[in-house]
């Protein structure tokens, strides 16, 4: 199949070709980018011709930390997120209206919950669930996938005891007379939680398995919106055998659509260490790439380990995963065996711990081109991302947080929020830094993201570090040729060039010619992946 797009604003990603107007698809690869004569030369007569009517077009957009089938399920889930669900009465309505419709016994699963943006300051608890039903288990997801709330029935579904010991790098949140509240932190899900796996202390556990629950068909559904929205690849940064299998048999069924690269959760390393495997492995639609490790908790959810403690009171202490020893132990061994890493790290005492680690890594076994990476990085200080520049290490940010949590972290770590995800200074140092969404925590309409990272306010319109802002064709290419170097795509994804796969987001405006303030409303007006239409917006 040939396809001609003409008379469009095409921004390639290529630094030597920057624009065009015309790009030619044959076989699902480039055969030309540039003028309309130099595309049409390129392709016969009875090639499809896509009129962009002036229209932006871009290489597809490339969210190198999306946990797509979490995202897929929080789609078919009961939506918490703010502001729709702004109090703890909102909570304990939704819940009881979802329990209405769900019969009795089956568990409920909300996502998205927000509860530092409650109005009065308290924690929900068990009791505010139960106040909703006492017939079903319920679980609800705090925003940041680290800590969840169960109630009463939850709790005896999964047999947790009131006097049930915290777990290594977690904790079951108690009231003062001991009494369990329903919040567990970090690691502590998994023990509450219907999983289909135990990870230890290897990460926050939400592979859950929930009767009757259809992964495909999930994620046959998420597939549209994420279409719908320009993505054309996706990176899930934390994959076990759960999210393995629904992948591949996604990939089998021809629903999956969407090119997924999996990050193995570092509780698999022994099991890819004992079959001599390591990632980038597979195909251009489905391939093992990173291993993702944790380091500490979350900064939205109070768990991120600081030099200086944080919030209104200084109570946030931070928590880790691992000892330094211990993280570094499990690097050394995913690098020596061959693996890239993408280690979760919020604060600076966390940064310092996952650089070293790395570090170390290199050096007892130094190997070129490792592009290391560390997800969300929110706090690096200057020392530290000179480190970063000098072992090639990629930082994968997510700006939407600053917009959906600025005000928090704001007065959570005063002056410090102005440095939350300094792209501005890792860029001076020759550093390229990636953007992302960290779907489901925050949106995954990578223009919502590229916005945030061009204005970098907060919901109540507060600057957050206004001087870390990117440009315009720094979010572009953060959100495309850099997402692919940092899951070694470049050489077939990212960019507009001919040999490469044809992946095109054709934007319903002009992108260039648009106000920052106004991109997040931008509509796709056609998705192309490897030279086939998959999305075509209403205006088509």
């Amino acid at each position: 199949m040939e396809m001609l797009i003409r008379n469009g604003s095409v921004w390639t990603g290529n630094e030597s070709q920057p624009r065009a107007e015309a790009v030619a698809v044959r076989d699902g690869r480039i055969v030309a980018v540039g003028t309309e004569a130099d595309a049409r030369a390129r392709i016969g007569r009875d090639a499809v011709e896509i009129d962009a009517g002036g229209r932006t077009v871009l290489p597809g957009f490339i969210d190198a930390h999306n946990h797509y089938l979490a995202t897929a399920e929080q789609l078919a889930s009961v939506d918490l997120r703010y502001p729709a669900v702004d109090s703890i009465s909102e909570l304990t309505r939704a819940i009881a209206e979802a329990a209405e419709n769900t019969p009795d016994g089956r568990w409920i699963r909300g996502f998205s919950l927000d509860w530092a943006k409650f109005p009065d300051g308290r924690l929900p608890t068990r009791d505010d669930l139960d106040a909703a039903t006492q017939v079903h288990p319920v679980i609800v997801y705090h925003v940041s996938g680290h800590h969840a709330l169960v109630n009463t029935a939850a709790m005896l579904d999964r047999g947790i005891p009131e006097s049930v010991a915290d777990p290594s790098g977690g904790k079951f949140v108690r009231d003062e007379g001991g009494r369990l509240t329903g919040l567990c932190l970090d690691s502590a899900t998994s023990k509450i939680l219907p999983v289909e796996l135990e990870i230890g202390c290897h990460g926050p556990n939400f592979h859950t398995l929930l009767p009757g629950q259809d992964t495909i068909a999930l994620l046959d559904a998420a597939s549209h919106e994420y279409l719908k929205v320009g993505l054309t690849t996706v990176c899930d940064p934390q994959v076990t055998r759960r999210e393995m299998k629904g992948y591949r048999e996604a990939h089998r069924q021809g629903v999956l659509r969407l090119r997924v690269v999996m990050m193995p959760l570092s509780n698999h390393l022994d099991d890819f260490i004992n079959i001599g495997m390591a990632g980038p492995f597979g195909d251009d639609q489905l391939m093992i790439g990173p291993m993702k490790l944790y380091s500490d908790g979350t900064l939205i959810g109070g768990t991120a380990w600081f030099t200086e403690p944080y919030g209104e009171q200084g109570q946030f202490t931070g928590s880790t995963y691992w000892k330094p020893n211990e993280l570094a132990e499990l690097v050394s061994r995913a690098h020596a065996a061959g693996w890239q890493v993408g280690i979760h790290t919020g604060g600076d005492a966390a940064m310092e711990m996952t650089i070293n680690a790395i570090e170390a890594a290199m050096r007892a076994n130094p190997r070129l081109d490792t592009r290391h990476r560390i997800e969300h990085c929110f706090y690096p200080t200057p020392e530290q991302i000179g480190r970063m520049a000098s072992l090639g290490i990629i930082p994968v940010n997510q700006p939407n947080m600053l917009c959906d949590c600025g005000d928090e972290f704001l007065t959570r770590l005063g002056h410090r929020a102005h440095r939350l995800e300094p792209m501005r200074e890792e860029l001076e140092v020759g550093i390229k830094p990636v953007l992302s969404s960290d779907a489901f925590v925050t949106s995954f309409n990578p223009l919502h993201t590229i916005a945030n990272s061009l204005d970098r306010k907060t919901r109540q319109g507060q600057p957050t570090g206004e001087d870390q802002r990117l440009t315009f064709e720094e979010a572009l290419r953060a959100h495309t040729i850099d997402a692919a170097v940092s899951i070694r795509m470049e050489d077939r994804l990212g960019s507009l060039e001919v040999g490469k796969l044809a992946d095109i987001a054709i934007l319903d405006d002009d992108l260039h010619a648009t106000e920052p303030d106004k991109i997040r409303g931008i509509p796709i007006w056609k998705t192309i992946l490897g030279g086939e239409v998959l999305w075509s917006g209403a205006a088509a």
